[in-house]
């Protein structure tokens, strides 16, 4: 297996996920280049995905683009000269602008390191893809909404779930490989880990999406209290919506638990991956503690965990690595 010989550009990756960056920086020096170089990219389609001010047909364009060039179907550079100009973020801009430096880098990866990059990545497209397809002509006056947990349960599942298994696949490759764990267990486990962090920034982020005419709850589930989209627009609904919201609370706990036991069932050797595990499991179930008792509906107060509560919960885990039992402890503490 060769090392890899290029850097990351790490001051880029800081800019558009200082959360991430965190994370990466932790991992095992041997994972870290292919799961950054398959998260920059990731940001990167989803990136243009988001581009709202760009047309959707140009923007499914540029993904089937980027698609191809990932799987290493062409080599043909892609012009994103008209999604570049349409950026506020600096930091998302110059992503695009180094797309193609970006894209370059997959040149480095070993053979099966590639295939796993690709195949992960494929996934992902295919959620973005699938979300800007569905929510079409979505708008505050005109919401659109998933219609049922089946839905919903592909979406996490294509857009995070499928990350969990890369990571693991990535790990069971580089970091362990003659480890005795379960693997069917392992993986089933970094997928409810991938859903529950996704699930946990759709339930954070509902009245922010529903004002862009996104609605991620379904409207099957909505309607059995009587409920439309719509309604969630008013944070005076918030008791009726109350019930139904908790459901899912539940559902993301246990999928972040499930996560939890994923992190706990790593070998101990593993000390920077498990780190790197419990920071993201952490947090999210540190918000949605909070997401339990502030009123979800109200736009103009998003419930989110401070910086500072962050550097708590990663100090702490740091420091209580050492004794095993404290620290499997501590997604209970939440």
């Amino acid at each position: 297996m060769a090392q890899q010989p290029a850097r990351l550009p790490a001051e880029l990756l800081k800019q558009v996920s200082r959360s991430f960056y965190l994370t990466l920086r932790a991992l095992p020096g041997k994972i870290r280049f292919q799961i950054g170089l398959a998260y920059l990219l990731a940001r990167t389609t989803d990136t243009v995905a988001d581009t709202s001010l760009v047309p959707l047909e140009r923007r499914l364009e540029v993904l089937q683009s980027l698609h191809e060039r990932i799987a290493g179907l062409h080599e043909s550079p892609i012009n994103l000269t008209d999604l570049v100009e349409k950026q506020g973020s600096s930091a998302e801009k110059v992503l695009l602008e180094r797309c193609e430096r970006t894209l370059g880098l997959l040149r480095q990866l070993w053979s099966p390191d590639l295939n796993l990059v690709r195949e992960v990545l494929r996934t992902i497209t295919s959620g973005q893809e699938l979300d800007l397809k569905r929510f079409e002509g979505a708008s505050s006056q005109r919401i659109i909404s998933l219609q049922s947990d089946a839905e919903l349960d592909d979406y996490t599942y294509r857009v995070a779930g499928c990350v969990g298994e890369f990571w693991t696949r990535m790990c069971r490759v580089h970091i362990f490989p003659h480890a005795q764990v379960n693997e069917n267990l392992l993986l089933a486990n970094g997928v409810r880990f991938g859903k529950g962090l996704q699930l946990v920034n759709i339930l954070r982020d509902l009245p922010v999406d529903l004002r862009n005419g996104r609605c991620y709850i379904p409207s099957a589930a909505l309607s059995t209290l009587n409920l439309r989209a719509e309604d969630l627009l008013e944070k005076s609904n918030e008791a009726r919506f109350r019930p139904l919201y908790n459901k899912y609370l539940d559902q993301a706990e246990g999928h972040l638990m499930a996560g939890w036991d994923y992190t706990n069932s790593l070998p101990r050797s593993a000390w920077r991956v498990r780190l790197a595990c419990s920071w993201p499991i952490l947090i999210g179930l540190k918000t949605l503690k909070l997401l339990r008792t502030g009123n979800v509906l109200d736009a103009e107060h998003r419930i989110k965990v401070t910086r500072q509560e962050v550097k708590q919960i990663m100090l702490k885990s740091f420091l209580l690595y050492p004794w095993a039992g404290r620290w499997e402890r501590l997604a209970s503490q939440n």
